[in-house]
């Protein structure tokens, strides 16, 4: 459901202009705030982001994690018990892996060939090739397997587990378990800064956790207060920032080098997905239950802007960046109406068959 784009205030370190009467609130208030000073988003112009095509890729059940694979323009979609494997470029379908029980996440490693799907309900990774995207192996990890990530350092794959609050780690080459790290509460997204760290947000405590994924141990619990429940989470690598979307519509930007809260810009309700493209400098939240994409702008390492609400579609709450063409994928599907004479809506909503779509959004 589309929706004007609101204003924004977000806390900062930066001076900025603003409206008159806002000036002179923070005339008042300046001997309180000290160096806090507000960003305001309310001239901003739209990014010139919008939707590029709509592809219907079909097929029933839910969906999760996107990933892409920017080099053979491939788009891998979790759906339910398959992933659906689209042309980033077309939208068309070119292939399937299948027999994949409550998908959740897929990881590439591709200088080694091979790709790694978390199945939730199986507590098992499947290791596909990924040429022929037939499966190579089939590993027993922690339970309810959900984010899936490669770390290039220790070429490393990490399956963060919802169910047994850890990640079990395997080596990417030869699919063997590794170790398993305690995580001390439920997994969410990750990321890895590719210099030897990976950071996780821990939905059930609102933090991010800190792994060396060498040594398999954690480092640090930092708190994302006022965040609370995050999903997706995303690095600036450059600047050394963090991007961890939460369900109280707070984006929550941490220094990844100390923890400390830099920014809580709003965004909007039912995100499940963060990206962030060093190009423009944008961070990226695709919020499901609101249909809309927040698109945030980094001013400077401490200083960010809501500067676009993007009209997108219900349910669109997951989404991959492709860094070369800077196209964003987001998935979704048509809501069925309800049952004729029903009482109250259901707490799932429930998706017309066949509908499951790509929507590719671009300048």
């Amino acid at each position: 459901m589309a929706r004007r784009i609101r204003q924004h205030a977000t806390w900062t370190g930066k001076t900025h202009s603003a409206p008159v009467i806002l000036s002179a609130l923070i005339g008042i208030l300046a001997p309180l705030l000290g160096n806090v000073s507000i960003v305001w988003a309310a001239d901003s112009k739209p990014t010139g982001y919008h939707l590029l095509k709509k592809a219907v890729v079909g097929g029933d059940g839910g969906w999760d994690y996107l990933t892409v694979d920017p080099q053979a323009h491939r788009l891998y979609l979790s759906h339910g018990t398959h992933v659906a494997v689209v042309d980033s470029e077309t939208g068309a379908v070119v292939g399937d892996i299948p027999n994949l029980s409550g998908v959740h996440g897929i990881a590439i490693a591709p200088a080694l060939g091979r790709g790694f799907t978390s199945n939730g309900r199986e507590n098992t990774v499947t290791i596909f090739d990924l040429k022929t995207l037939k499966e190579l192996q089939r590993v027993p990890v922690g339970m309810n397997p959900d984010a899936i990530l490669f770390d290039p350092v220790t070429k490393r794959v990490f399956t963060f587990n919802g169910r047994s609050n850890d990640a079990t780690v395997l080596d990417a080459a030869s699919g063997m378990v590794v170790g398993t790290i305690a995580l001390g509460g439920k997994p969410e997204f990750a990321v890895s800064d590719e210099k030897g760290q990976v950071f996780v947000n821990i939905e059930d405590k609102s933090e991010v956790a800190v792994l060396d994924p060498k040594a398999l141990t954690v480092l640090h619990h930092w708190s994302l207060a006022p965040g609370d429940g995050p999903s997706g989470l995303a690095m600036d690598r450059k600047n050394r920032r963090l991007f961890s979307v939460c369900g109280n519509e707070k984006m929550v930007i941490l220094d990844a080098d100390t923890g400390k809260v830099l920014a809580t810009p709003t965004i909007g309700r039912g995100p499940d997905a963060c990206r962030f493209d060093p190009g423009p400098e944008l961070a990226f939240s695709p919020n499901g239950r609101d249909g809309t994409l927040t698109i945030i702008h980094e001013d400077t390492p401490n200083s960010f802007t809501v500067v676009e609400t993007l009209p997108t579609q219900a349910g669109a709450r997951t989404m991959e960046l492709d860094p070369k063409s800077h196209h964003l994928f987001l998935v979704t599907a048509e809501v069925a109406p309800a049952p004729a004479g029903a009482n109250a809506p259901p707490r799932r909503p429930s998706y017309a068959p066949n509908s499951f779509t790509v929507l590719i959004i671009g300048k």
